[in-house]
């Protein structure tokens, strides 16, 4: 058996929530830096959509309006 098999095997024993912890863990490890970026960058965006519509420059559509819209959109 391989290493990578062995250290998947193990993992896979491992109670969920500490495979949870552990695919977190591995995810994190996975360009942080440009993670942070990107999550700045989304905040950024968030911040920006509140603004216009606090300021009334676009008006928000309920959730299950816009599934409804996108549902009749693409009936085959």
């Amino acid at each position: 058996m391989s290493t990578y098999e062995e250290i998947i095997s193990a993992a896979l024993s491992l109670p969920p929530g500490t495979r949870a912890m552990l695919a977190e863990h591995l995810l994190e490890s996975l360009d942080a830096q440009d993670q942070k970026r990107i999550d700045a960058l989304w905040a950024e965006e968030a911040e920006r959509r509140d603004k216009e519509i606090e300021d009334g420059v676009v008006t928000p559509i309920p959730g299950e309006e816009v599934m409804n819209r996108l549902r009749a959109r693409y009936k085959g």
